[in-house]
């Protein structure tokens, strides 16, 4: 069966990514395979390491409170680039007023502070399309 894919990446000016490895951990050892990009990737740059690495999923640490201007750019350039198939998951400091705008971008779901992680897990597994 082949390894789930998974690009996490901290866009903007963000510069805290502890929850970002731990979740790039923790889904490593839910024995998905983890690409992380690190801090302060661009939109263009989140696509592309997408494209590169035959993403499954992408996963945005967003704590800054730039998601309502990340998510907008990258949903756009994921459509340009054809990745209509690739699963879109938001975690961090995100008002609840915004959730609904994020998921009529296209991003599937968003994981709040606090979120256990076997939930983050199994929404993956769940949602990826094979």
């Amino acid at each position: 069966m082949k390894k789930i894919r998974v690009v996490i990446a901290k866009p903007g000016l963000d510069g805290h990514d502890r929850g970002a490895k731990v979740i790039a951990r923790a889904l490593r050892d839910a024995g998905m395979e983890v690409i992380y990009t690190g801090l302060r990737q661009t939109p263009e740059q989140i696509v592309n390491t997408a494209l590169q690495e035959d993403a499954d999923v992408i996963g945005l640490s967003i704590l800054s409170g730039a998601h309502n201007h990340v998510c907008p750019r990258l949903s756009d350039l994921m459509k340009q680039n054809h990745l209509d198939d690739v699963l879109v998951v938001v975690g961090g400091i995100i008002p609840d007023v915004d959730i609904r705008r994020l998921k009529q971008l296209g991003v599937s779901e968003v994981f709040q502070p606090g979120t256990p992680m076997q939930r983050i897990i199994e929404y993956i597994v769940k949602h990826v399309r094979s």
